[in-house]
């Protein structure tokens, strides 16, 4: 990353590896479609999405882009692990190589959005 700190979800991606941009690209369309409600925004000097409290995040690493979500369980973690993402305690792993897990990505804003919602 370069060392300006970005203001806009759009400017963190840009200022991103090339090689990272299209797994962001795909993990905000995906988030803002599914939660169009939510707004974007940086926080803690990464993306993260709120709506009546945080929704999801992500964070770019070296070889990898980490998606944050406090909706995610032990049962889905196994679901994803089996598809070849690593996982930790709330968040995915998607390699740079990777497509998104989308369906269970979507499973989980749905889940969190109701969360929030009580």
């Amino acid at each position: 990353m370069k060392e300006n700190k970005p203001s806009t979800i759009n400017e963190f991606i840009d200022n991103s590896p090339e090689e990272s941009r299209e797994v962001m690209i795909n993990l905000k369309t995906l988030i803002e479609t599914t939660v169009p409600k939510a707004e974007g925004g940086i926080s803690w000097n990464v993306p993260i999405y709120k709506y009546h409290g945080i929704v999801a995040g992500f964070s770019l690493a070296k070889k990898h882009v980490s998606f944050g979500i406090d909706a995610l369980t032990e049962e889905l973690r196994k679901v994803i692990e089996d598809k070849g993402y690593k996982t930790g305690k709330k968040t995915i792993q998607i390699k740079f190589n990777q497509d998104i897990p989308s369906t269970e990505i979507k499973a989980l804003l749905l889940k969190q959005m109701q969360c929030n919602e009580q």
